[in-house]
């Protein structure tokens, strides 16, 4: 609440966030949305009283550094009621050398527990999960929270698609902002990079001539080899951030905050969020990043995007095996 110019008591709505894990990720997560006033009010939860209270007390402490906000943490569930977002990153951890389908057991478990105490507090929200295995995770919330499709959608690959910008605007030269590009399919060892729809400014990707180097021969161009390693180097860099310092955060936190500001500020972007398919390509019941628009309502169409027959093939071979591993969970 608070006062309009005559004196009378005015309702200011506040966008209220929830991050549901206090871990690497969902501490990070909730400093980079404070960060980027991606949200007014974020509430952090997590099961470990004391590990949620001073992650909160120790953002909450540098408020002053940021865009007006408030934030709470608290062991109970009900600090995410009436949350416009919920994010939720609590789940097994990744170890060095595990694969992220690895992780689906424990992580499912998880979920079937936290579901419907988050829906019962918050059933409005739009949910996005970040816990990995990310697409199988997203399709068994899905299944156990009852929630329509556009409600609930995962991270999918949005920070994947991200290290393929970074990585071609090393390779290029290039600003990153002016590369468009994406990976779509899982998040995981299947992901597909969309080479044929990949542009630099205007230019397809497959056309790009390089720029002039220092002795004014071209370089930078993105022939098999370059495309080759660089979707290798996407594929594995996870792999190798935890083995060198235990988990990723910053870079996951940031792809998340940039997902919730387009669903509070409703600006209908495009990103490679996992959701629901049907009917897409050929695709049915399974949870796949695809480019899609995300705004207030969550996600909404997902763009058949022009594909090469081997992405094609790649996307569908990525659907059949998270369906193989969501009917081996009874999904």
């Amino acid at each position: 609440m608070g006062l309009d110019a005559s004196g009378s008591t005015v309702d200011r709505r506040t966008t209220r966030l929830a991050v549901v894990g206090a871990g690497s990720v969902g501490s990070t997560m909730a400093y980079a949305a404070l960060m980027r006033g991606a949200a007014r009010s974020v509430a952090l939860y997590d099961v470990n009283a004391a590990k949620v209270e001073a992650e909160a007390l120790d953002i909450g402490h540098g408020i002053q550094f940021m865009p007006m906000a408030e934030i709470v943490g608290s062991d109970d569930i009900a600090v995410c009621a009436d949350a416009d977002v919920v994010v939720v990153t609590a789940g097994a951890k990744q170890r060095p050398g595990q694969s992220r389908l690895d992780l689906a057991e424990a992580t499912i478990g998880l979920v079937r527990t936290l579901m419907p105490q988050l829906v019962e507090v918050a059933p409005d929200a739009v949910y996005i999960m970040v816990t990995n295995p990310v697409d199988i995770v997203t399709y068994a919330a899905l299944k156990i929270s009852g929630l329509p499709p556009n409600q609930l959608f995962g991270s999918g690959t949005v920070l994947d698609s991200s290290r393929l910008r970074y990585l071609l605007a090393q390779h290029t030269g290039v600003a990153v902002q002016n590369i468009h590009a994406y990976i779509a399919g899982e998040h995981g060892d299947s992901e597909i990079p969309l080479w044929s729809s990949a542009a630099i400014g205007s230019v397809p990707l497959m056309d790009w001539p390089g720029v002039p180097g220092p002795d004014g021969t071209l370089v930078g161009r993105v022939g098999p080899k370059a495309r080759k390693r660089i979707a290798e180097e996407v594929v594995n860099s996870a792999y190798r951030i935890i083995a060198g310092k235990g988990a990723t955060n910053y870079a996951v936190a940031l792809a998340g905050s940039r997902i919730i500001e387009a669903v509070l500020g409703d600006e209908r972007r495009i990103l490679p969020v996992s959701s629901l398919l049907e009917g897409y390509q050929g695709i049915d019941d399974v949870c796949l990043s695809v480019p899609s628009i995300v705004g207030r309502q969550g996600v909404g169409a997902r763009l058949e995007i022009p594909m090469s027959d081997d992405e094609l093939a790649g996307l569908r071979g990525s659907a059949d095996a998270m369906r193989s591993v969501a009917a081996s969970f009874g999904l």
